[in-house]
């Protein structure tokens, strides 16, 4: 039985190493798919025909122009049929829904980006505005609700991946908003809901996977603090998903006061309203509410910055520091071999930086201070979505090769 079971899971795992292969690389011919997949000629044939029979993949005659030696037909190249089915992803940010449909080969058919307020958003109300705005977004597109297999959300805040919904996010007025479920009821497709760093994470991995892979994190500044964690090749989340709350963790006991409600918290030194604030020399228990931040606000402060403003560059180096003391219990408790820093802020990242390493300096000792990479990525929207297309496409590709095997279908969680 167990070998039987491995030999499952081994089948399982090559159909999905030849699918993401020819996800990434467009047509490609069986012989090719041996050399990039590494392997062999005989597997390569067997678990194409079998996705042939399920319709899966395709098969089109290479369009490269013949030389003049070449005789015969055309070569024939396997690509993915982009109706096998679709997936709709979201990202929920403050006030802002993106929705995107991509089909099986991970093409975004369709993008679409809608407002809702977010003032009055809670666990009652907002459901049904999201289901609303996904079923309107479907029609549009032209094709129907049966056709979408996989519904992906990315969402700020604390986001609890296991119960399937978002605990606390400063883009809701309630708490503990119910997602996964009410959509899994209205759609019948699979559903899963992440935090949005965790999908720059799965971006960054789907994107280069040389460079990052193992064991690396990104920490996200911006309308809040968020964090990702990549373990052992592996996307870590936790017992709950809700893994990795850099931002929530403490950083002084009873010290500023966090958009949470708790004081101390690392975000409440480092985000944009915490930002503004310490520049316009605020106290430190000012409401973030009552601070005008957000993405303009935070502009506004790095164009003071490069202005000169001592206040604003000020600001930003205590920043700097505070993150490098948080750097340090990262690196001294996960020991990654890379660091990430991308978000709005780090457009500030030259008035950061000496901050960043005084303060890395001050908590980590220097052996474990030079076993690591930092990178610092400019910000781009485009990250969530897509992680969510790669979260979405594996587990597709999950789900049809579970069926190949007679696994049961994976339900909303």
């Amino acid at each position: 039985m167990t070998r039987k079971a491995d030999r499952d899971q081994i089948r399982r795992q090559n159909r999905s190493i030849v699918l993401q292969a020819l996800r990434r690389n467009g047509p490609t011919a069986r012989i090719d798919l041996g050399k990039i997949t590494r392997l062999s000629p005989a597997t390569v044939t067997a678990i194409t025909s079998d996705l042939l029979d399920q319709k899966l993949i395709i098969s089109v005659e290479s369009d490269e122009p013949k030389s003049h030696q070449a005789r015969g037909r055309p070569r024939t190249l396997l690509r993915l049929n982009p109706e096998a089915a679709y997936t709709v992803c979201i990202r929920l940010s403050v006030n802002t829904m993106d929705l995107s449909l991509v089909d099986f080969a991970g093409t975004i058919a369709s993008s679409l980006r809608t407002q809702y307020d977010s003032a009055t958003a809670d666990a009652d109300s907002f459901p049904p505005v999201l289901i609303a705005a996904i079923r309107q977004f479907i029609a549009d597109a032209g094709i129907s609700e049966a056709q979408v297999q996989e519904i992906g959300v990315a969402a700020q805040g604390v986001v609890e991946t296991e119960a399937g919904l978002v605990a606390w996010s400063p883009a809701f007025s309630g708490r503990k908003i119910p997602v996964v479920t009410p959509l899994h009821q209205a759609f019948g497709a699979d559903c899963y809901i992440s935090n949005d760093t965790n999908m720059i994470t799965e971006a960054l991995h789907w994107s280069d996977p040389e460079r990052y892979s193992g064991t690396f994190t990104v920490i996200m500044l911006d309308y809040g603090v968020g964090m990702g964690l990549y373990l052992d090749n592996h996307l870590f989340s936790g017992a709950s998903g809700t893994a990795a709350e850099f931002g929530h963790a403490n950083h002084i006991p009873d010290g500023a006061l966090c958009r949470c409600g708790k004081k101390g918290c690392l975000e409440a030194y480092l985000s944009d309203y915490a930002l503004v604030r310490s520049a316009s020399q605020l106290p430190e228990d000012t409401d973030p509410a009552e601070i005008k931040a957000g993405v303009e606000g935070l502009e506004k402060l790095i164009e003071t910055a490069d202005a000169g403003d001592e206040n604003a560059r000020k600001a930003f180096h205590q920043a700097g520091r505070v993150l490098g003391y948080g750097l340090a219990r990262v690196i001294a408790l996960i020991d990654p071999k890379r660091i990430v820093l991308t978000g709005a802020a780090m457009r500030a990242y030259t008035f950061m930086e000496k901050g960043v390493w005084e303060g890395l300096k001050d908590a980590l000792v220097e052996d474990l201070r030079n076993n690591f990479t930092l990178d610092v990525m400019p910000w781009n929207e485009d990250f969530i979505r897509t992680g969510l297309v790669a979260q979405s496409m594996e587990r597709l590709d999950m789900d049809f090769l579970g069926a190949q095997v007679k696994a049961p279908r994976r339900e909303a969680s």
